[in-house]
């Protein structure tokens, strides 16, 4: 397991392709550059700042949510090198490495965040682990219409309380 943050092998993928992208970037002309390439160098980089940021957190829940930042910024970078595929700012075959590179990036991020949920689980399942959790609370509107029953059901609120779907 990685100690420090610059070990991350998900983190180095993702700092090389950012690299490169701003390599690109940086020869276009000044339009295209503020236009696209700006964004597409921000949502480069974004990727690997959220892995980065992500790390510094203390909850599996915070590594997590920001590990999908992350994913978030990979699919926007995706946006944008279609983008410059539409308008022929790079070979067909420049994308399309980098679309490779993206999907494999991907993938170490989904088994990373995989990774981080099996940790808290395990960690919760340990016995004598300390947990916080509030007892049930009904949710009335008293004194605001006729509402004797909860706002919510407990299938609504199990629900809510779900951790979001995740994708495949």
């Amino acid at each position: 397991m990685a100690t420090s943050f610059e070990e991350l092998k998900v983190l180095q993928a993702a700092e090389s392709i950012a690299d490169d992208v701003w390599k690109v970037v940086v020869t276009w002309k000044q339009f295209v550059r503020d236009v696209v390439g700006g964004q597409l160098a921000r949502a480069t980089d974004s990727i690997g700042a959220n892995i980065a940021e992500s790390f510094g957190r203390f909850h599996y829940g915070e590594k997590i949510q920001f590990l999908y930042y992350a994913r978030g910024s990979l699919f926007e970078t995706k946006y944008w090198l279609n983008r410059v595929k539409a308008r022929n700012l790079a070979s067909d075959d420049q994308i399309s490495a980098y679309s490779q590179l993206l999907t494999d990036l991907a993938r170490q991020l989904n088994t990373f965040a995989n990774s981080l949920k099996s940790q808290r689980s395990n960690e919760s399942a340990q016995p004598g682990t300390k947990r916080i959790k509030e007892t049930g609370a009904d949710y009335m509107a008293d004194g605001v219409g006729d509402f004797p029953e909860p706002l919510f059901s407990e299938a609504e609120i199990q629900w809510l309380l779900s951790e979001a779907p995740s994708a495949h």
